[in-house]
């Protein structure tokens, strides 16, 4: 035991009495738990000892014990489990430096670290600035909501939310005599916390953090309604006890289970309600007000009933929060009538269980939906990050109607990214999303400018995959402007729809000769590297709705086609060579593992042409060979031309089945200037494309320090090819990449 300030657990000489404290937690704990948890206690009062004393260095050390005391009572009062006991009685610890996550690891196991993690990465609202006015990223209260909503995205576990909320809740009760501090941890929460405790619906913490920091900001206001509450309070203590003797007669009489109590308003939501409806003091009829509480739903209507015809009720002054529940999952009956003394008077009626989700909110809710009995608590805690989600995805703004769709396809996918830029705001963006994105949510011309990114000071490449909680900063030039490769779905530039717009907005605005000279570019390095030589860009550009081939390059150009989309096109629109009639006596189709159709060829065997290696899209014609059945080339295959001139007769018509292989092999061949790490990178794209990788050959040059090398893959088709070849063109080092056919 150390000595600490006086509190409600201290025992007799100032000292606190762990067994004590954990007989008075409004929580039931096993006593191996037990155990668990006074030593964590005890090792953080140890950690805030004073030298080798058992005095507590208040100002080093013993606000860090109390703290952790104080959060495990109040996350104990929520009915959570010990990792999240645990995890509330070292944050703190971890928090000042006095003890690290891996030794809170190797002690009370990787749960509880991680759960303090969170909290840690939750604690980074606190340098964010809550202006308001915001000229670049919209108003104060969009602002606030993108913070509310990025602090959920930060907990990966949702009891760090109830962790961070119980230590806000200590941390606002200990200022209370620190004027300059009151006011700045009573903002945030004003502004970040209480909200987010509303929106989990947990009434218990959100009254009392709502009424503290309305107290630090807005002192006068406060004490003005309470000292009209004060100077009503014995008459109002009168008048509820004489409803109650009422309801209790009446309630008995219709034979109904009921529990009644007198309901304090707190001060901070009379201040709104007089604000909401432009009202005094006198007008709000809630003041006076008693809550029923019933086992079932419908003794809650029967009881409604009951009230009514006791008392007048008020036109306008009835909620149906049963049928229709608050954003945040609220029930419960509310109406206002006009009880004895002609005085309003409001009535709350509600079952035990809408009662219990009022004041603990998501902790309530897992409780009664769980199923495996163990204290009380759901079987696993991915159900409760979607309910938690759920709720705040209910209050979800948006923007305009391309932002609403985009909005509403990642609301499926219930993933968001919130990072911050160098000023402290926060960008909501989606999932996956780029500096680049970034660059454009800040200011088309941002994104326009844009030629480098550094997040947390640390310079990354453009296709960087932003995470939540990072700090973004946009490099400029002023010469700057955007490259062609950015609409490249393959490479990864820009994943957001509306950046991707913006991008194409501007190349649509460039002249339209430079948007064909680039078009035309495009096009014929991508279908170069990926040697198709037979294209017919006439029947391509009809196919795509284009006038002509130079109005297909200059929608490349400007990026409303992709090369991607034309590279489809040509793939589904190969033409045949003409094949010499052959006369055979059975009309019948023979397949080699779902590939190819060999038409009229009975049941010859097939094989794909190791000089050339067509893949599906690819023109091909069949040769019959000596044993070996038919052999299927490219049309444009230089050995098939040899074989038309000295045995046109063995030409045979094939076609690709309609259901092609999952994979086929292709020759690739790389030249790069030679560097460690070369081959690794290679290989390494392969890997995360899923491609296998049947053969490497390399030769190095080391007069030249040149690097030539020659890989079988297995691909499933020429998009795949073709968007694994810009990837490996843009390694460093690499000269050229393109698919071999000879």
């Amino acid at each position: 035991m150390v000595q600490v300030r006086e509190q409600s657990f201290i025992g007799r000489e100032g000292l606190v009495d762990l067994a004590d404290w954990l007989d008075k937690l409004p929580l039931a704990l096993a006593e191996e738990d037990r155990n668990v948890l006074a030593r964590a206690a005890a090792t953080v009062g140890q950690l805030s000892l004073q030298g080798g004393s058992d005095v507590l260095d208040w100002v080093q050390g013993g606000d860090c014990y109390l703290a952790g005391l104080d959060i495990v009572v109040i996350l104990a009062d929520l009915h959570v489990d010990l990792d999240c006991l645990l995890a509330g009685m070292l944050y703190r610890a971890v928090r000042e430096g006095r003890i690290t996550e891996e030794e809170v690891a190797r002690e009370f196991g990787e749960a509880v670290a991680r759960l303090i993690n969170g909290v840690l990465r939750m604690a980074a609202v606190s340098d964010l600035p809550l202006r308001h006015d915001d000229p670049v990223l919209g108003q104060a209260h969009g602002q606030k909501d993108n913070i509310r909503k990025m602090l959920v995205a930060l907990v990966d576990d949702v009891r760090v939310a109830l962790i961070k909320l119980a230590e806000r809740t200590c941390a606002l009760r200990a200022v209370k005599n620190d004027e300059e501090r009151r006011r700045m941890i009573g903002q945030e929460v004003f502004d970040v916390y209480a909200p987010l405790a509303h929106r989990l619906g947990i009434g218990h913490l959100k009254w009392e953090l709502e009424d503290l920091s309305f107290r630090y900001i807005y002192a006068d206001a406060y004490r003005k309604i309470a000292r009209l509450l004060d100077g009503k309070r014995l008459e109002r203590d009168e008048f509820i006890h004489s409803v109650t003797a009422q309801l209790n007669r009446v309630l008995g009489d219709a034979g109904l289970e009921f529990e009644i109590s007198g309901r304090a308003k707190h001060i901070y939501s009379i201040w709104r309600k007089m604000q909401r409806k432009g009202i005094g003091f006198s007008q709000v009829y809630d003041i006076r007000a008693v809550r029923i509480l019933v086992p079932e739903i419908r003794d809650c209507y029967a009881t409604l009933g009951l009230v009514h015809g006791l008392w007048r009720n008020i036109p306008n002054e009835f909620d149906d929060y049963i049928a229709n529940p608050k954003e945040n999952g609220y029930r419960s009956l509310h109406t206002a009538v006009i009880g004895p003394q002609g005085k309003i008077l409001e009535v709350q009626i509600r079952t035990r269980q809408m009662h219990d989700e009022a004041e603990l909110g998501v902790c309530a809710h897992w409780r009664y939906k769980s199923t495996d009995g163990e204290s009380g608590m759901a079987s696993t805690y991915e159900e409760k990050i979607a309910w938690l989600r759920q709720v705040l995805d209910w209050h979800e703004e948006t923007g305009d109607a391309r932002g609403v769709a985009e909005q509403f396809s990642f609301q499926v996918a219930q993933d968001r990214v919130y990072a911050f830029t160098p000023d402290g705001d926060v960008v909501n963006l989606a999932q996956g999303a780029t500096p680049i994105d970034f660059a454009y949510h800040v200011h088309t011309e941002i994104g326009h400018r844009c030629r480098g990114a550094k997040v947390n000071g640390t310079i990354v490449p453009l296709t960087y995959t932003l995470k939540t909680g990072e700090r973004v900063e946009i490099l400029t030039s002023g010469d700057a402007q955007p490259r062609r490769d950015w609409l490249q779905p393959g490479l990864g530039y820009v994943k957001t729809s509306r950046a991707r717009a913006k991008v194409q907005h501007w190349f649509k605005s460039q002249a339209r000769e430079d948007n064909i000279d680039s078009g035309r570019h495009l096009l014929d390095k991508e279908f170069k590297r990926l040697a198709l030589t037979s294209v017919d860009y006439k029947r391509i550009a009809h196919k795509l709705n284009c006038g002509t081939v130079e109005d297909m390059y200059a929608a490349v150009g400007a990026g409303d086609l992709t090369s991607a989309q034309v590279l489809h096109v040509a793939q589904g629109m190969v033409q045949r060579q003409p094949q010499p009639e052959l006369r055979l006596s059975k009309a019948t189709t023979s397949t080699l593992g779902g590939r190819v159709q060999v038409r009229g060829a009975g049941n010859l065997m097939t094989h794909i042409a190791r000089c050339c290696k067509p893949l599906p899209g690819d023109a091909i014609t069949g040769f019959i060979t000596k044993g070996k059945g038919v052999s299927v080339h490219r049309g444009d295959c230089m050995r098939l031309l040899r074989l038309r001139s000295e045995a046109p007769q063995r030409l045979i018509e094939v076609d690709w089945d309609a259901e092609p292989a999952d994979h086929y092999e292709v020759d690739v061949a790389i030249e790069a200037y030679d560097r460690q790490g070369l081959l690794r990178d290679i290989t390494g794209l392969f890997a995360n494309a899923r491609l296998n990788v049947l053969s490497i050959n390399t030769q190095t040059n080391k007069r030249t320090n040149t690097a030539a090398m020659r890989l079988r893959v297995e691909v499933p088709d020429l998009a795949a090819l073709s968007k694994l070849l810009e990837r490996i063109e843009r390694l460093p080092n690499v000269l050229r990449v393109a698919r071999l056919t000879e």
